[in-house]
């Protein structure tokens, strides 16, 4: 379980692919890592297999490929990057699973005299999931919805988490991670199981 709260920007290093599986070395800072470990990259959960003193080393399988933007990730791409949640810590954005939703795409980027706001598009059949002023998790990062349309959203951005995540590298037209939050999935679960 994660919070949507980034601690560092890893930076892949090498991709290998491996059957339909692809193999990726992510240059990171961050601490306190250990093989087995979850680490939510980009909003994508995925297990330490191997590790040096600046690398981790995750394997994304077919189903997190075609499902998630790890598809577009090469050599020098900026990874937003989390440790998971101890049991004693505090959820200061909201809680995520790491365990993404779908791609949306960046349809507009807007500079806000030192903040920005950005919009991204969505397939249709996650609008019941959406909720205006409700969290929304993009590349991992937990944030608030508003502007909301049939498939819409946009997000502010404040300078501290522009510097510090990859919003800096996203451009129109980019792919993203989206997970949409728990607690409407499970909401929108039970309802559907009553119809």
């Amino acid at each position: 379980m994660f919070t949507g709260i980034i601690e560092d920007i890893g930076i892949i290093r090498s991709i290998n692919p491996v059957g339909s599986n692809l193999t990726f070395q992510i240059e990171t800072q961050l601490k306190g890592v250990g093989i087995d470990d979850s680490i939510a990259c980009n909003g994508i959960c995925l297990t330490v297999e191997a590790l040096t003193d600046d690398t981790l080393t995750f394997t994304a399988i077919k189903e997190t490929i075609e499902k998630t933007n790890a598809a577009y990730w090469k050599n020098g791409t900026l990874i937003n990057m989390e440790r998971p949640l101890p049991f004693n810590g505090r959820i200061d954005g909201h809680l995520v699973q790491g365990h993404v939703d779908g791609v949306g795409v960046c349809t507009e980027t807007l500079p806000q005299d030192g903040s920005y706001i950005f919009s991204f598009s969505y397939d249709e059949k996650f609008k019941p999931l959406m909720v205006e002023k409700g969290s929304v998790c993009i590349n991992g990062v937990s944030l608030t919805a508003f502007n909301l349309t049939e498939n819409r959203f946009s997000v502010a951005i404040i300078p501290y988490t522009y510097n510090h995540t990859n919003f800096q590298n996203i451009k129109v037209s980019h792919h993203v991670n989206l997970e949409f939050d728990m607690v409407g999935k499970y909401i929108r679960r039970y309802l559907d199981l009553k119809k």
